[in-house]
């Protein structure tokens, strides 16, 4: 079968490669889109990161370079091994991509996010998203219903986005603001919109501006070039400020923006993977008392972000900026989020095409 094989920073190759063995307890599938995410980015332009270098396996699942690539990914039950009694050839399905020792519990309500040596499907080994079909084990499966499977591609990236609002302990009513609207930024704000929350985001591109209004996820769009967005906020909300504040780009003044956007005694929760340290206003952080929290991946959203799919509330087709095939990996996918992200969203794979 055919799979997008990492070999090391830069180099990536389309290969054929010996199909997964189906054992006990696992699920096969058959892929049918997979979405191309920051994380892979970061590992073609400056990786290995997450995937283990050559020489250097991980310790869970024992692989290093080359290793198949993709997590976020949808497709079809082609085959179930032994004991698996719960699901049934020929469902729709996602994959909770995480790779983390047998006796971690994961069951709803435990951090198994934070386990030790945790990594992720398509990154860490035992396959991926970017190949034909791919063997996992049961309890990383989840049944999507009538979701299509090319919007499903965002169920990943979604749930990163509901669990950043499960940390900040939100509520239909408040007020947020987002910084950023990039892919991870606009659908924190749609999860926001979703559950009830008026929602501004702050962003400077063109295109992810025009983005955020067209799939109304925000109730107002601001440019920090027009203006102090903070004040805005202010302005809005009788001068007290936001309830949360959701970082999602790695860029210091924008965590500045939303330290002086929140309220007193206001949430920020830092969404976005940041490649170095930044400055932090500690004397404002303390003096009106902001809650920062960190967030990572996932744990038990699955079936909510799921759900909250399937409710009709957040639609995820609008999203999709593009759908290539497993061999315009780089030139059509990668190249493009490089080089002309500021018009894209998500970027799906077709691995058979």
């Amino acid at each position: 079968m055919k799979a997008a094989r990492y070999y090391d920073q830069k180099d990536i190759r389309i290969e054929d490669i010996e199909e997964p063995e189906l054992r006990p307890g696992t699920v096969a599938i058959d892929v049918a889109w997979c979405g191309i995410c920051g994380t892979d980015l970061h590992e073609y332009l400056e990786g290995p990161i997450f995937i283990p270098p050559a020489g250097h396996p991980h310790p869970i699942s024992g692989e290093s370079a080359p290793v198949t690539m993709g997590h976020e990914f949808s497709g079809t039950i082609t085959a179930l091994g032994a004991g698996v009694t719960d699901l049934e050839v020929g469902q729709n399905v996602v994959v909770e991509p995480y790779i983390i020792h047998d006796d971690v519990d994961t069951s709803k309500g435990q951090p198994y996010q934070l386990s030790k040596d945790m990594n992720f499907i398509g990154l860490g080994g035992r396959g991926g998203g970017l190949a034909e079909k791919i063997v996992v084990q049961r309890r990383w499966v989840h049944p999507i219903g009538d979701i299509p499977l090319d919007e499903a591609a965002l169920i990943e990236p979604l749930s990163v986005a509901h669990h950043a609002f499960v940390r900040s302990g939100a509520k239909s009513g408040q007020v947020a603001i987002v910084g950023g609207a990039g892919p991870i930024g606009l659908l924190t704000a749609a999860v926001l919109k979703a559950k009830g929350l008026t929602v501004y985001i702050s962003e400077l591109s063109e295109a992810r501006k025009a983005k955020a209004r067209e799939t109304g996820v925000a109730d107002e769009v601001f440019d920090p070039r027009d203006g102090d967005v903070a004040q805005k906020v202010r302005d809005l909300t009788g001068g007290k400020g936001a309830d949360v504040g959701f970082e999602c780009s790695s860029v210091p003044v924008v965590l500045d923006m939303l330290l002086d956007a929140v309220a007193s005694g206001g949430v920020i929760v830092n969404v976005s993977i940041w490649g170095h340290k930044p400055e932090v206003d500690m004397p404002k952080l303390v003096l009106k008392e902001i809650d920062l929290r960190g967030t990572i991946g996932y744990a038990s959203d699955h079936p909510d972000t799921i759900a909250l799919v399937q409710s009709g509330k957040l639609e995820l087709a609008p999203f999709i900026t593009g759908r290539i095939g497993l061999d315009g990996l780089v030139d059509e996918g990668f190249d493009q989020l490089i080089n002309n992200n500021e018009e894209h969203v998500k970027i799906i794979v077709n691995p058979r095409a």
